[in-house]
């Protein structure tokens, strides 16, 4: 990822920025072990409950009640996969890692997500045979374990909020506690209905429901993992504009093999080809050009090939890169307002 042309042998100037002051967006004013704090809190109070709801949901004979326990079980897992995951991250950059491992929390993500998945389909399927054949259901013992688990997840939800939420594997933990309040407050409400009136299948309607808060919240989770996977640019960086804005950048004439993409959650990347008028200052343009893309787009992590250039402009990019590919932004096509332009450099 990230791969860049070899520099030519022709005694062109050549610039990498790199600014690597850890500032890739990591500094979300909560520490890494404050983080761990409130995960295992959340993980204590968590595991804890679900044992006492799976008797219950036995005994009870409630789907809602059952599927709410499963759900806690992989609120568990998502936490434990998210702290795992925040000590791999943390470990340092070596020998093949370049990088370091910071992709775990990604990988953290994508499973929680898939889960989500995997468990909505399991309770779409289980909802709609129980609304078919409605089994007998305790009402009252639905209604008494769905109060406690909302003041649980209240507790657990609460102590994960507070930890860095912008990484998607705390939001990935995040979600499913979320999701299981959800379930819990469905589950209540499904358990006075069937006490009060008897009618057993507002228990599968709740797990339904559950299902489809679930499946939202592990699509989304997926998605947004998936995107950094494939190294797309970060959500809210458009390619197109940066590589149109640093070609307007004084004495460029073209910028190719522009590449965008996200390291983890809010560590993006840059690295791009510049080519600059043959008289002109390589270092001066590569610096101006580090300067645009941290102050406009927050991206620190920059490593940029600048060369000069005495060649025609049709014969520019082929005769700098073997293999040129990605859109070209030359001066030239640029016209006389950019998208952005209203907002602060």
């Amino acid at each position: 990822m990230g791969q860049h042309d070899d520099i030519d042998d022709r005694g062109h100037a050549e610039g990498h920025g790199h600014s690597h002051g850890h500032g890739h967006g990591h500094q979300h004013g909560v520490s890494a072990d404050a983080d761990r704090r409130y995960l295992t809190g959340a993980l204590a109070l968590i595991t804890g409950f679900m044992a006492v709801e799976v008797v219950i949901g036995i005994l009870a004979r409630s789907l809602a009640l059952i599927s709410d326990a499963g759900h806690m079980l992989t609120d568990a897992a998502a936490i434990v996969f998210a702290l795992a995951a925040m000590r791999i991250a943390a470990r340092p950059a070596r020998g093949r890692f370049t990088f370091g491992l910071k992709r775990a929390e990604i990988v953290s993500a994508q499973v929680n997500g898939l889960t989500l998945l995997l468990l909505s389909a399991y309770f779409v399927y289980e909802g709609v045979r129980r609304l078919i054949e409605p089994p007998e259901v305790e009402g009252l013992y639905v209604v008494v374990t769905g109060a406690a688990g909302i003041a649980v997840n209240i507790a657990a939800t609460w102590l994960i909020s507070k930890a860095n939420r912008s990484s998607l594997n705390v939001e990935g933990a995040f979600q499913h506690l979320l999701n299981d309040l959800y379930a819990f407050i469905g589950t209540t409400v499904a358990g006075l209905i069937v006490w009060l009136t008897g009618w057993a299948r507002a228990d599968a309607i709740a797990a339904l429901v559950v299902a489809a808060l679930m499946l939202k919240a592990g699509w989304g989770l997926v998605r947004d993992s998936g995107r950094v996977f494939m190294e797309a640019a970060p959500a809210g960086l458009d390619p197109d504009e940066i590589g149109a804005r640093m070609a307007t950048l004084d004495h460029v004439t073209e910028v190719h093999d522009l590449h965008v993409w996200e390291v983890t959650s809010h560590y993006p990347a840059l690295s791009a080809h510049i080519l600059v008028a043959a008289d002109s200052d390589c270092h001066a343009v590569r610096t101006a050009a580090e300067h645009l893309l941290r102050a406009r787009y927050g991206i620190d992590h920059v490593t940029l090939q600048v060369d000069h250039v005495s060649l025609a402009p049709a014969a520019l990019t082929d005769a700098h890169c073997a293999d040129p590919h990605g859109p070209v932004h030359a001066r030239s096509a640029i016209g006389p307002e950019l998208p952005g332009d209203s907002r602060a450099a």
